[in-house]
Order: structure tokens, then C-alpha cells, then sequence
């Protein structure tokens, strides 16, 4: 019989010791936070902490399915703040929402192209890691289109955790301090939160086998916001699991960074870091000329109009009060447009890359 890995009696111990570290300075970065007055301190402490745990090699990661749990969540949160009146939002406001996410999808194009054009990052690569959402899924499509899948999903990655930043810092001084969610300051009815996981469970179930993006977070959110908003069903879940959620998504974020990643990508940090910013800000302007065609406030057009993650975004917008039916009608058709046209502009920055070289 052959040895056993000489570290297999050392792994648990160890990864219990980074888990328990982890979360201790999640806790500790988590609470300057909210005692600074930021939105979502909950998911930015953990990411924080992520991204130092990661980037120093830590090797734990979180599970597939306790990220999909953690989206769940959040999808019934949403739902619950909603009353899917999202429908009614894209109805309503249509054009100007799809003129809101072809800006926000051009300027990323330009971004990859751009990226490509001054030969920081090869074509395809620039292209999936500039798209402006859906991270896990444009890293899992990248592979296939001929992309380096470590690249892209920094560039991603490096993207969300700018976002979720520099959507905080706004928030934090626009809406004047953080909230929490809704429901978070009360001890819910058991039978209310027995609801909300079987709608949480069904719904991921369910947009999972379909295939829909972000299906784990999509289908509760869907299914959550019919049944509430009809009066079926109470969704209600208790802060700690809330917080659990929120950490979840942080973690997941933030532990992408590995050593091996940023030792790979460390020659093209800078220009992903200009390139990030640059679309932010651009998002940013779109998002104050916005306020002048719509009847909505500015952190409201920010949050909508800011390129990815939806899960973070959705916490933030949630978490200040903020018109959410708009802020996630406009992220989710952005997803979804992206995730139909990503495959397309990868093609046509490889294609005029290759003609200019």
C-alpha cells in the first residue's frame, strides 16, 4: 500500500486554524467597518480578509455549493425588498434601462480592446476578463474560447472587489451611514424561516437546472418575490444566517487571489487597475447624467449603472435603501446581455488584434 501524502494528517488541523484566522479577522475588519458607517460591512470585512489570506496562500476555499447557499440568500433577501416589481421596472423604463447597459457594455468592450491593442493582454484574454458581469460564468466560458483562465478570472475578480469598494465609499457618503437589511434587527417566526430556506433551496434548485445566470441567486430571487409579494409566502431569515451569506460571497471573492494568480498577473496589474477604475468612473458620469432623465436619486443610478457583481451590488443597494427594483433590473439585463454578446465581442477584439499585428 502506497505512503499517504506526508501533509494528510497536518491538512484538517491546518485549514481549522485558517478558517478560525479567517474569521476572526473578517469579525474584526467587519466591525471597523460598520462602526466607520459603511454599507454591506459585512461582505466587505470578509472580502477584505479574503484577499489577505489568499494572497499570502492560504489554501482554503469556499465550497461550490456554500457559495450557491450564500447566492440563495441573498436571492431571498432581494426578494423580499423588491416585491418583484422588477418586471414592472423594465416595462416602465425600458429604453433608458438598455440604453444604461449598452453604455456600460460598450465602454468594457472598448476596455478589452484597448487592453489588447497596446499588447498588455492577448485578445481573447482582454475581452472575457473586461466583460462587465457574470465573473464565474465568463471565466468558465474564456476556457473554451481559447483564453488564459487564470487572467481572466483576476481581471474579474479585481473588478468585482473595486466595485464593491468603491460602491461602499459612494454609499457610505451618499446615503450618510449604513443600514441593515430588512428584517435583520428582529427574530423572525420559525415557520417564516422554514419558508424562506425551502424557497431559497427550490428556487437554486431550479435556476441551477435551467442553466439561467447567476441561477443560484436568479431563481430564489424570482420565486421569492412571486410568493411574497402575493402574500404566500413571509420571507424572513435571522441575522446571524444573513451575515453567514454575506461572508460567504465575501470569501469567495477574495480567496480567488492566490500567490500563483498574482505572481502570473502582476505584469498586467496596472493597466487592469486603470482599465477598472477608468470603467467605473465612466459608469460613475453615466450614472450622475442618469439622474437628470429619470426620477431617481444618485446612488440609486450608481449601483445600477456599476459594472458587476450582481450579488455584492444587490447587498449594498439593500443594505442603503435604495430604489432596488431599478438597481437590479438594470444589473440583471446587463448580466444577461453580456453572458449572449460575450462570446461575440471576444471574436471581434481577437479579429482586430490580429489584423492590427
Amino acid at each position: 500500500m502506497p505512503p499517504a501524502p506526508p501533509d494528510s494528517r497536518s491538512s484538517l488541523p491546518r485549514a481549522v486554524a485558517l478558517w478560525a484566522g479567517l474569521v476572526a479577522v473578517s469579525g474584526a475588519l467587519s466591525g471597523l467597518f460598520h462602526l466607520a458607517g459603511f454599507p454591506a460591512a459585512l461582505l466587505l470585512g470578509p472580502m477584505l480578509a479574503g484577499i489577505a489570506f489568499g494572497v499570502r496562500g492560504a489554501s482554503i476555499r469556499v465550497p461550490k455549493p456554500g457559495f450557491q447557499a450564500a447566492q440563495a440568500l441573498i436571492g431571498c433577501l432581494v426578494a423580499h425588498a423588491v416585491n418583484a416589481s422588477i418586471a414592472a421596472t423594465l416595462l416602465e423604463d425600458g429604453f433608458l434601462i438598455l440604453a444604461v447597459v449598452g453604455v456600460t457594455v460598450v465602454a468594457a468592450s472598448m476596455t478589452g480592446w484597448l487592453l489588447t491593442r497596446i499588447r498588455l493582454l492577448p485578445g481573447t484574454t482582454a475581452a472575457w476578463g473586461s466583460s462587465p458581469g457574470g465573473a464565474s460564468a465568463m471565466v468558465a466560458m474564456a476556457e473554451e474560447f481559447g483564453a488564459d483562465p487564470r487572467l481572466v478570472a483576476f481581471m474579474q475578480y479585481v473588478r468585482v472587489a473595486c466595485v464593491a469598494l468603491t460602491a461602499s465609499l459612494v454609499a457610505r457618503f451618499l446615503a450618510g451611514g449604513s443600514a441593515g437589511p430588512p428584517g435583520s434587527g428582529m427574530d423572525p417566526a420559525p415557520l417564516s424561516v422554514l419558508a424562506t430556506l425551502a424557497v431559497a433551496g427550490i428556487g437554486a434548485w431550479v435556476g441551477l437546472r435551467l442553466r439561467i445566470p447567476a441561477g443560484a441567486m436568479i431563481g430564489p430571487l424570482v420565486l421569492g418575490a412571486t410568493l411574497h409579494s402575493t402574500g404566500l409566502a413571509e420571507l424572513a431569515l435571522p441575522s446571524w444566517l444573513l451575515a453567514l451569506a454575506y461572508a460567504g460571497i465575501g470569501w469567495t471573492v477574495g480567496l480567488r487571489f492566490t500567490p500563483a494568480t498574482v505572481r502570473a498577473t502582476l505584469f498586467a496589474l496596472p493597466g487592469v487597475l486603470v482599465a477598472t477604475f477608468g470603467l467605473i468612473g465612466l459608469c460613475g458620469l453615466w450614472a450622475f447624467g442618469l439622474t437628470f432623465l429619470l426620477p431617481i436619486d444618485l446612488l440609486t443610478a450608481y449601483l445600477a449603472t456599476s459594472p458587476g457583481g450582481l450579488d455584492s451590488v444587490a447587498i449594498i443597494a439593500i443594505g442603503t435603501h435604495s430604489d432596488v427594483s431599478f438597481v437590479l433590473a438594470v444589473q440583471t439585463l446587463r448580466l444577461l446581455v453580456v453572458i449572449v454578446t460575450g462570446p461575440m465581442v471576444a471574436k471581434w477584439i481577437s479579429r482586430s488584434a490580429g489584423e492590427a499585428h
